[in-house]
């Protein structure tokens, strides 16, 4: 077992990528580009059937962050083997174009 994975006691393991995979379904509403690609996804941690994600937005005075956390245990609790999904939203640090996909800034011409 990689450092990426994690056991379930059903003997399946819930991978890092999967649960990028699935917050990928995560949408800014006013950018319509995915929380990974715009690189508001800090950490993906992964301890047993528990995923825990730290996450940002693109301004702190954004008001979707409720929504977004309810978006995360949606599309990460409905994988196989996951019990409880735990989104923290920080501010530090703050987030940057930088740090989109190469897809993102040229979608969003950067």
């Amino acid at each position: 077992m990689t450092e990426n994975e994690s056991p379930t006691d059903s003997g399946t393991a819930i991978l890092e990528d999967d649960v990028v995979e699935a917050l990928e379904e995560v949408i800014d509403p006013e950018l319509g580009l995915d929380f990974v690609s715009l690189g508001l996804v800090y950490d993906v941690d992964i301890e047993q059937t528990e995923v825990y994600v730290t996450f940002t937005l693109t301004t702190p005075a954004c008001p979707i962050g409720p929504q977004v956390s309810e978006q995360m245990k949606e599309f990460v609790g409905d994988m196989p083997g996951v019990t409880g999904v735990h989104p923290k939203m920080v501010f530090d640090p703050a987030w940057s174009p930088e740090l989109m996909t190469d897809d993102a800034k040229f979608a969003l011409g950067f």
